[in-house]
Formats: C-alpha cells, sequence, structure tokens
C-alpha cells in the first residue's frame, strides 16, 4: 500500500482540473498544464480533490501508484504556486545576465555562455551572481537548472562553480607543502 497514493490531492479554489480519455488537464492562475494518464492507474474527481487508485491489483499499478499522485499534486501545485530554483554562482569573474529570452553566462571560458530560455519559464537575475528559475512545470524548471549547472559544477577545493542555493559543498584540503 503506498502511504502517498492514499491520499488524494486537494484542489484549491481558482483550480479547475478536467478528465478527458487519457489526458489530465488542469488550468490555473499560472497557465494550463496536460499530463496523460496510465492504463494501470484510475483518477476519479471528487469534490474538492482528485483521487488516484490502482486500476488492477498487479505489481506494475502498484508501483506507479505513488509516483502517479505526486505528479498529479505538482500539477496543481504549479499553476496554482508555481516553481522556483535559486542558483548561486561562486568564482572571480564568473557572472549572469538575463537577457529577454536568453540567458548570458561568464564562466571562465574564453567564450560566454548563452542558454535559450524555453516557453513556460522565467529566468531573472537579481544580482550578477544569483539566477532565478521560475514556472509552472515542476520537470521544466529544474531540467534548465540542472543544464545550467552542468557548465561549471562547483568543485570542492576552493567552491568555485554554479550550485543550488541551500546545497552543501564537501570542502577538501589542498596539498602540503
Amino acid at each position: 500500500m503506498s502511504r502517498i497514493g492514499k491520499k488524494p490531492v486537494t484542489v484549491p479554489a481558482g483550480v479547475t482540473p478536467t478528465i478527458d480519455g487519457k489526458q489530465l488537464t488542469v488550468k490555473g492562475p499560472k497557465g494550463t498544464l496536460v499530463m496523460p494518464l496510465r492504463e494501470e492507474i484510475s483518477y476519479t474527481l471528487e469534490d474538492g480533490g482528485i483521487s488516484v487508485q490502482p486500476a488492477n491489483d498487479t505489481k506494475r499499478a502498484r508501483a506507479f501508484w505513488g509516483m502517479q499522485r505526486t505528479l498529479v499534486q505538482n500539477l496543481i501545485t504549479g499553476v496554482s504556486d508555481g516553481f522556483t530554483k535559486k542558483l548561486l554562482i561562486n568564482g572571480v569573474g564568473y557572472r549572469a545576465a538575463a537577457q529577454g529570452r536568453n540567458l548570458k553566462l561568464q564562466l571562465g571560458y574564453s567564450h560566454d555562455v548563452n542558454i535559450n530560455v524555453p516557453e513556460g519559464i522565467e529566468v531573472k537575475t537579481p544580482d550578477n551572481t544569483t539566477i532565478e528559475i521560475s514556472g509552472s512545470d515542476k520537470q521544466m524548471v529544474g531540467q534548465l537548472a540542472a543544464e545550467i549547472r552542468q557548465w561549471r559544477k562547483p568543485e570542492p577545493y576552493k567552491g568555485k562553480g554554479i550550485k543550488y542555493d541551500g546545497e552543501f559543498i564537501f570542502r577538501k584540503e589542498g596539498k602540503k607543502k
């Protein structure tokens, strides 16, 4: 039995979910998100929530149960509140600047790194060492943050690189003479 899957997903005011065949569509103040539905799981709209239950008693249905409930929760949270990831840049000469639908990074390479921001995602740079990525789709926000971090992962000796806000970088001691 899935402990997460047993709980129904509450739908806040202003969010309208609809099930059309094999798709769940959720509309809210931050946009519309669509998710394909699994055949192994049955989704029912109840008053004030969405219930997710396994359609049969197979191992595959039980395996998908909790994950599908979490994906439905992420859709509802995304269209009502949205998701935000914050990246911090540490290093001499490392900086970022948001320019429309592009993000320009200077990370110590011989060239600047230009990253195109996909539709539905908003990137802000409050200062030149902070990047805030926000949007309604949790997967797209996390994927863009991971792609930006991939350009300069934080190194353990001086701590230079791009890290998530709140991430702990284990520091190592350098060579001894």
